[in-house]
């Protein structure tokens, strides 16, 4: 007869996961050397079986609270990044300014508050039609790429705002983007209406998804 404590549980690993301390070590070592933000699945398949990133990376974002660099989330991924009060010491690395054109300004504004969304939905919130320059412009600079294929006729394309936009604006998420004023304030849109009138929600507006969104897309 078997003896079922000498019987090893089915969910017992046949490896003991390192001490967290050092699985946080682990997460900020990885983090410090990538140039891009880390998906907690990425960490888990660079760390030893049974290692916890989530758990790992709780400890090292209060390490480094109030210091020169922070662990922030970027999407669904995690990267060092500088302190937001300190972005000023970096102004003398800046090489180049691209000003975007209005016509730019406003399709990304567009596509950020609007996502996913057609080009030709763009053009009915601008009034205007959409060069394919413009659009090809911020898909160079990385900050729209293609989304899902909307399942209607002719199957258009969307747009949608990238992981690099969100990091390069300091973003969690689409949802922490600032309300009209602030993006006025900030020189990002004048003060003249949008074409076709204020389309974009105000800091004020609920956040609302129409219910059977998802059916509208394709996998």
């Amino acid at each position: 007869m078997t003896n079922e404590a000498d019987t090893p549980a089915e969910n017992d690993s046949l490896f003991e996961a390192p001490p967290l301390g050092e699985q946080e070590r682990m997460v900020e070592a990885i983090l410090f050397a990538s140039a891009e933000p880390i998906s907690t699945r990425e960490l888990a398949s660079r760390m030893p079986h049974g290692s916890d990133p989530a758990e790992a990376l709780v400890y090292l974002r209060k390490r480094y609270e109030g210091r020169g660099v922070q662990v922030v989330k970027v999407d669904d991924a995690w990267a060092f990044r500088t302190a937001g009060d300190l972005g000023f010491l970096m102004q003398k690395e800046t090489v180049e300014t691209r000003k975007l054109s209005r016509a730019a300004i406003e399709t990304l504004a567009i596509v950020s508050y609007h996502q996913p969304v057609t080009r030709a939905e763009i053009e009915e919130i601008r009034g205007v039609s959409v060069s394919r320059g413009t659009v090809d412009q911020l898909i160079e600079l990385e900050w729209i790429r293609f989304g899902r294929r909307r399942m209607t006729p002719g199957r258009p394309v969307t747009f949608v705002v990238t992981q690099h936009f969100l990091d390069h604006f300091g973003l969690e998420n689409a949802r922490d983007l600032p309300g009209l004023k602030e993006l006025r304030a900030a020189g990002l849109l004048d003060n003249r209406p949008l074409p076709g009138g204020d389309a974009l929600p105000d800091e004020d507006d609920e956040e609302e998804s129409p219910e059977g969104q998802n059916e509208l897309f394709e996998d």
